[in-house]
């Protein structure tokens, strides 16, 4: 009899975790518009393929022309591509009534904030206060920005608002403003999503670890390093000695082996 039970639950338990999963489906995608910032490379790129793939009408901001007309030319004609530099406000008022004036009134589906820099990673002591402005300016402040101006929009289909941190926005494994920028898009998306649940809006938040993109090559890190440790003060230098370097590049060596590819 017990066997015969546990056979009846087992069945029950598949049944409800297949319905479950085939609710989160989103089966009819007219007038889905879905707005990704960072397409140039990396997650924003992957992104706007696999959403454009599916069928949803996606806005791709690039920061380049030539990361639109490469992303565009791999993509169907329903794709549109735009310039978008997340620092610039007028850039960012601009790109929200171009999609105004495309979605009319449907309003827009989903806002995938994936826009950042890593800037530089390095001792405290070592940078200056440009070091810390640039990573807070494009991964904090430009995503809010971008969020503003969408948010009438969002609040129009009821859509959702998905913010890109990261790992190191619970945790800052180095100096330099990319950890606090980090930890400030995770208060911002605990705000919004209290701000936006009584208009029904869903705001979520991603927290990727390491992934093998632009952002986060290590020759290129380790590079950033050495430049400034060559215009740092000879005080500074003996403070951490000259082995330092070479310590970090082999930690470097070690991470290089653990990323995965995106």
């Amino acid at each position: 009899m017990l066997f015969y039970i546990l056979i009846f639950l087992g069945i029950v338990s598949l049944w409800w975790h297949w319905k479950a999963r085939n609710e989160l489906k989103v089966t009819n995608l007219t007038g889905k518009y879905i707005f990704i910032t960072g397409c140039d490379t990396g997650f924003g790129n992957l992104a706007a393929k696999t959403f454009d793939k599916k069928g949803f009408r996606v806005f791709a901001g690039c920061l380049t022309e030539t990361g639109a007309r490469e992303l565009a030319a791999v993509t169907s004609k329903q794709l549109q591509t735009v310039l978008l530099d997340v620092r610039d406000s007028d850039n960012v008022k601009k790109v929200a009534a171009q999609i105004k004036t495309e979605v009319r009134s449907e309003g827009l589906w989903g806002l995938v904030n994936n826009a950042g820099i890593t800037g530089q990673l390095a001792p405290t002591d070592w940078l200056d206060i440009q070091h810390f402005r640039d990573p807070i300016e494009v991964n904090l402040i430009g995503l809010i920005n971008v969020t503003i101006n969408m948010l009438p929009l969002i609040k129009k289909a009821k859509g959702r608002v998905v913010n890109v941190s990261s790992i190191g926005g619970r945790l800052a494994f180095s100096g330099g403003g990319y950890f606090p920028s980090k930890f400030g898009v995770e208060a911002f998306n605990d705000s919004l999503r209290r701000d936006m649940k009584a208009f029904g809006v869903k705001v979520s938040c991603i927290e990727p670890g390491l992934f093998r993109t632009a952002l986060s090559n290590p020759a290129k890190t380790m590079k950033e390093k050495e430049v400034i440790w060559n215009q740092l003060p000879l005080s500074i230098k003996k403070q951490y000695g000259n082995e330092y370097l070479q310590k970090v590049l082999q930690m470097q060596q070690r991470k290089k082996r653990c990323p995965r590819s995106v």
